[in-house]
């Protein structure tokens, strides 16, 4: 069996920069309620698992945070 490498790219257009989370107020989803958490840094988003909180998480622009809401509340987010 020949072996094979394969090697991460970053992504195309990934214009985003690596953040420093560590100092994050991370607020909580649905009025404590939720498994979701998320903070503002730097202008931008950072959502994580409440419950896995040293997991990686999600950064979004004030853009893309805006659409992933609006899609959301329309029932378009689907995670199966």
């Amino acid at each position: 069996m020949a072996e094979s490498t394969t090697q991460q790219r970053p992504l195309t257009g990934w214009d985003k920069p690596d953040l420093d989370l560590s100092n994050a107020q991370w607020q909580s989803s649905s009025r404590g309620l939720g498994d979701v958490q998320i903070a503002f840094v730097e202008g931008f988003i950072a959502m994580r698992n409440s419950g896995s909180p040293e997991s990686a998480g999600l950064i979004f622009t004030p853009a893309e945070w805006g659409a992933f809401v609006s899609g959301a509340r329309e029932g378009e987010f689907d995670l199966t």
